[in-house]
């Protein structure tokens, strides 16, 4: 039974699909615990690309992300050579971040595979402090 409840966002932004590679297996044959950690960063930056960004360190005005915070949810295995849909969220706006939602779905089967969420902080690289959530970054990520 899991521990930790995610609850996603009703509406997804984007969605991505994202092979488990060999690397990705752990010893039991099936994705490690922390390659799914690995699999949500790939997607974030798919969706920063989509987006128009780079880079995670300078997205706007010299502001780019870290992650504060990361909770995960195991629901199912996922094997070798398995295709993941991977729907991300944004929510939970603040002044200074949001969180960003993943739900990882096998996509022959339907059974989700996982589901995260991470806490984003935006930072200005420069002066290597908390910053607010560019106006710009911010209106991207509610349309």
């Amino acid at each position: 039974m899991s521990r930790i409840k995610i609850s996603l966002p009703e509406v997804s932004v984007f969605q991505t699909e994202i092979s488990i590679r060999i690397t990705d297996l752990n010893y039991g044959g099936h994705v490690g615990n922390d390659n799914i950690l690995s699999l949500m960063h790939e997607c974030r930056m798919r969706f920063l690309a989509n987006l128009g960004y780079t880079s995670e360190v300078n997205l706007e005005e010299k502001v780019g992300i870290i992650i504060s915070d990361v909770a995960i949810s195991y629901k199912s295995e996922g094997f070798y050579g398995d295709q993941l849909l991977v729907n991300i969220s944004v929510d939970d706006f603040n002044k200074y971040g949001f969180d960003m939602y993943y739900e990882l779905v096998n996509k022959a089967t339907g059974k989700q595979v996982a589901i995260g969420k991470t806490g984003i902080v935006c930072m200005n690289y420069e002066t290597r402090k908390v910053s607010t959530v560019p106006a710009s970054l911010l209106q991207k990520l509610q349309s």
